[in-house]
């Protein structure tokens, strides 16, 4: 790869220009309404650095490049034509694993043969400022992977939700952290071709695969959300950091894009679920937390309703609110959700939707998910434009969504859920809330007192099926 002030000006141009389509991309995304609009130009950014770097490559050859943009494009295609919209964060994460471990094979490569990349000084050793970029790209590279990895496994269910929690585990983190520090300090002072220099590179990145593991695997499923916009930060992190090493101004401005917006989403989202920020990054998120209720669920009186007694209170309402979450991802209820909504609004209801920022299993799960049923932008709102609503609403339809409207995070100081902001569903003169059965509780590890209310009327059945019968009985 070419030194930067031997970059053509024509290539700078170009890679400014994907740069502004990247952050053109990301404004769109911050809006359902522009998000198409906002796709479209970060595909267009895109396929501008794509071209201009291979129009300027040297490291490799123009067929092999090919090859590869071959397998891996046909590999995305296939998945994104297989992949369902409930699947959509394992998805994420596994893609997350594969943008961590490309910075850990670049870094590699660039450690093996630094004068291909044109990294080398004058005495014919890898550039001192480049041996520290390639020592925190790999590095972040390394965690980003071996992190995603363990949340894919969480998220797919071939992992226990539940946190794993380590002896000592926070003082283990904190001496792997630190030794993988000294061991980049380590090679940016000695000489990269000695055997010093060999090795400490290489224990620095089995170093970062290990803390990878032990920073993810004591976070519960509740948390998974908050887990995968920080590993989408790490990523870009890591990009941005092989982008200096490949001298690509492109890679830069789009790592350090996805890293800050995705380190500022997952600020967000920790607000939202009163936790902090430091702690996510310690990887002991959640973990203390979980672990305490023990699941237990509570043997309560509770009163249970048909489908045509829902069916019925929906139609008599002014407004219904629906709280859609996981539950409903499960079952794939969000079509015939939508349909329930239409026959409603045909006799004169008002349907509005009312997502949490945490609901399901990543940054805006639920939002895809009612897109994909064509469920009108203007019809969902976030928990802070609407949760002054419900209590003038009559009818709260709460459909898979647990943690997240359970008011013991409001009143319980004990419950690992106290402080986290949730939806004021209680409020509503009846809340119908659908759930598979009351044998089991939210990824929290709590059981939710609303069930037990007397405004509360319990739907047990698999979501899906549950408002196919509402929509018979409404029709």
């Amino acid at each position: 790869m070419e030194a930067v002030h031997d970059t053509p000006s024509w290539v700078l141009l170009a890679y400014l220009v994907s740069g502004i389509c990247f952050i053109l991309a990301l404004r769109g995304l911050s809006s359902p309404t522009s998000s198409r609009s906002g796709n479209r130009a970060g595909m267009i950014g895109m396929a501008i650095a794509v071209v201009t770097t291979l129009a300027v490559h040297e490291i490799a050859s123009l067929p092999e490049i090919l090859v590869a943009i071959a397998i891996g494009g046909g590999i995305g295609l296939v998945t994104a034509r297989k992949i369902q919209m409930t699947a959509m964060p394992q998805l994420v994460a596994a893609f997350h694993s594969l943008v961590g471990m490309a910075a850990v094979l670049v870094g590699a490569a660039a450690f093996a043969n630094p004068s291909a990349f044109g990294i080398v000084d004058a005495a014919g050793s890898i550039a001192p400022v480049s041996r520290v970029e390639m020592g925190l790209g790999v590095a972040i590279g390394a965690i980003t992977f071996s992190g995603s990895v363990i949340a894919f496994l969480k998220l797919n269910g071939n992992m226990s939700g539940k946190p794993i929690l380590l002896p000592a585990r926070h003082l283990i983190n904190l001496a792997l952290g630190l030794f993988i520090i000294a061991e980049i300090a380590t090679f940016v002072l000695f000489d990269d071709a000695s055997m010093l220099g060999i090795h400490v590179f290489w224990w620095a990145l089995a170093a970062a695969f290990l803390i990878g593991f032990l920073l993810i695997i004591p976070i519960g499923g509740a948390d998974m959300p908050v887990v995968i916009s920080m590993l989408n930060s790490y990523s870009g992190w890591a990009a941005a950091a092989m982008g200096f090493t490949l001298h690509n101004s492109a890679m830069i401005i789009t790592g350090a894009l996805v890293g800050s917006s995705g380190a500022i989403l997952s600020y967000i989202m920790c607000r939202a679920m009163n936790r902090s920020f430091i702690a996510v990054i310690a990887g002991g998120f959640g973990g203390d937390a979980v672990a305490g209720p023990g699941g237990e669920v509570i043997d309560r009186a509770f009163k249970r309703g048909s489908a045509e007694d829902a069916a019925f209170l929906m139609s008599q309402a002014d407004q219904v609110i629906i709280v859609p979450g996981y539950g409903m991802a499960v079952s794939q209820a969000q079509h015939a959700l939508r349909e329930m909504t239409d026959l409603l609004k045909e006799q004169g209801v008002r349907v509005k939707f009312a997502i949490h920022p945490v609901a399901g299993r990543m940054p805006g799960h639920m939002n895809v998910l009612l897109a994909e049923a064509n469920v009108p932008y203007d019809e969902v709102f976030e928990l802070e434009d609407i949760n002054s609503e419900f209590a003038q609403t009559d009818v709260a339809f709460v459909i898979g969504a647990n943690d997240v409207t359970n008011p013991a995070a409001k009143t319980d100081k004990t419950s690992p859920i106290y402080g986290m902001p949730v939806l004021d569903v209680e409020k509503a003169r009846t809340v119908l809330f659908v759930k598979r059965s009351m044998g089991g509780v939210g990824y929290a590890g709590v059981d939710n007192e609303l069930f037990y209310r007397d405004n509360t009327m319990m739907l047990l059945a698999d979501a899906k099926k549950m408002v196919e019968e509402i929509v018979k009985n409404i029709g």
